[in-house]
C-alpha cells in the first residue's frame, strides 16, 4: 500500500501570495495527474491562528530573523500567512481536492510551529499521521509540494524515523530558499538519509 502526501499547496504559497514560493503553483497539475496511482492521498495545509508565534508580526521583527522561544526552540520568524479561514489558507484553486482522502491541518497550536506532518516542532507533538497511515497499512510514502527546504523536508526526515519508505517527487516541488541554499542542503541531507529522490515520470 502506497501514499501520497501533498503538502501545502495552499494560495499564499503561490504567486500572489504572503509566502509566495517562486514557480509553487506550477506543481499542481502534476500532483493532480499522480494521485490515481496511489491507494490513499492526504493533504496537508498551515492552518494558523491570528498571532501565531512563527510571524515576524507576533513579534514586532522582520521575515528571516531567527528567535528563541521560551521553551529554548530556535523560531525562523515569517510572513503572517495560512492565517485560519483566509483566502490564503486556501488550497490552490485548480488543485483537484476530489482526490483526497483526508486533510490534515497543522500549525494550529499558538505557540509551536509546525512544519512536518507527522509531529509539530518540538518534535514530540504528534499530528495523528502515523496512526493513519498505519492504519490502513500504509508502508510507502511519496511526498511533493511546499516547500522542499522546509515543510517536504521536516516531513520527510519523520516519515523515515517513524518507519516508512520514503519517496520525494523532485518535480513536484518547489524551494522558498530561505536562507539561500537550504534547497541544496535539504536535498543532501534527504538523500544522504536514504530518502530515494526521483521525478514523476518514474512513478
Amino acid at each position: 500500500m502506497k501514499a501520497l502526501i501533498i503538502i501545502d499547496i495552499q494560495n499564499d504559497f503561490c504567486p500572489g501570495g504572503t509566502l509566495a514560493v517562486p514557480d509553487g503553483d506550477k506543481v499542481v497539475e502534476v500532483i493532480n495527474s499522480l494521485c490515481g496511482r496511489f491507494d490513499k492521498v492526504i493533504a496537508t495545509r498551515d492552518w494558523h491562528p491570528q498571532k501565531h508565534v512563527s510571524f515576524g508580526s507576533t513579534h514586532q521583527r522582520t521575515t528571516g530573523e531567527i528567535i528563541k522561544l521560551p521553551s529554548g526552540e530556535e523560531q525562523m520568524l515569517w510572513p503572517d500567512h495560512c492565517v485560519q479561514g483566509s483566502k490564503g489558507a486556501d488550497f490552490h484553486k485548480n488543485l483537484a481536492i476530489k482526490n483526497f482522502n483526508i486533510i490534515l491541518h497543522k500549525g494550529m497550536n499558538p505557540d509551536l510551529d509546525s512544519y512536518s506532518a507527522f509531529y509539530e516542532n518540538d518534535g514530540k507533538t504528534s499530528t495523528g499521521l502515523t496512526y493513519y497511515l498505519n492504519g490502513f497499512k500504509i508502508k510507502e510514502v511519496f511526498l511533493c509540494g511546499l516547500a522542499t527546504d522546509y515543510c517536504v523536508y521536516f516531513t520527510a526526515l519523520d516519515s523515515l524515523k517513524e518507519g516508512f519508505t520514503t519517496n520525494l517527487i523532485l518535480d513536484c516541488c518547489r524551494a522558498v530558499n530561505l536562507p539561500e541554499g537550504s534547497e541544496k542542503k535539504a536535498l543532501k541531507e534527504m538523500k544522504d538519509s536514504g530518502i530515494k529522490i526521483l521525478n514523476s515520470s518514474e512513478i
